[in-house]
């Protein structure tokens, strides 16, 4: 098989913001009177973020949908300074990229966040295209934005691997009839993404550089 793209999570999967992310739910939700354990929001992290929210708090209106959301992202961007990303991040998108292979970074962050996780990675000679929440309606596990990565790397779903940190990233990928592989990186273990159609699993990024040529 000859692999002509390669699409890639952010948060969890390039950088280290999973946590963050649970931090700042966490917050939003005790603040709009639903305090919610974090385990729970950490499950959830990786889907798009109505989905997040009808899952760890149930049911609420569009105003208390759309406050949660403000919340959250106002919590996340204070946590900014603390966002890192992965050992091997950088070496990896350029292996892959001086390999003539599309580098997608396929996530449904807002642009504003979208911004601050392409600052923290700073490999902007290595990345083809990138992907965001205006893209779709619906992000994951909805396959929408995966199949808007492979539109911009020109790529189709035979010629291309996903990689995430998330069942959700995994079940997005098997629903794009993307073959995918998994990074520990965000926090699930290896079944739960190998149940989720993973076919390889590495600890982090550095890890897949490691294993890089048995992949591509």
């Amino acid at each position: 098989m000859t692999v002509t793209a390669v699409l890639f999570d952010i948060d969890g999967t390039l950088v280290d913001s999973n946590f963050l992310h649970v931090d700042a739910w966490q917050r939003a939700l005790a603040e709009l009177g639903s305090p919610t354990d974090a385990w729970r929001i950490h499950r959830s992290i990786g889907q798009d973020s109505d989905r997040l929210l009808r899952s760890v708090a149930g049911d609420h209106d569009d105003e208390w949908m759309r406050r949660a959301s403000d919340l959250h992202s106002r919590y996340y961007k204070e946590f900014a300074p603390r966002l890192r990303a992965f050992d091997g991040v950088q070496e990896l998108l350029r292996a892959i990229a001086s390999r003539g292979i599309a580098v997608v970074l396929a996530t449904s962050a807002p642009d504003d966040e979208l911004k601050l996780l392409l600052d923290t990675i700073d490999a902007p000679d290595a990345i083809h295209a990138t992907t965001s929440a205006d893209d779709v309606e619906t992000a994951k596990p909805d396959p929408g934005i995966l199949e808007v990565a492979l539109d911009r790397a020109g790529a189709t779903p035979s010629d291309a691997i996903m990689v995430g940190d998330s069942v959700w990233d995994l079940t997005a990928a098997a629903r794009a009839h993307l073959r995918s592989i998994g990074v520990l990186s965000g926090g699930v273990g290896a079944r739960e993404l190998t149940d989720a159609g993973a076919f390889a699993v590495f600890d982090d990024p550095a890890a897949l550089l490691e294993n890089l040529d048995a992949i591509l």
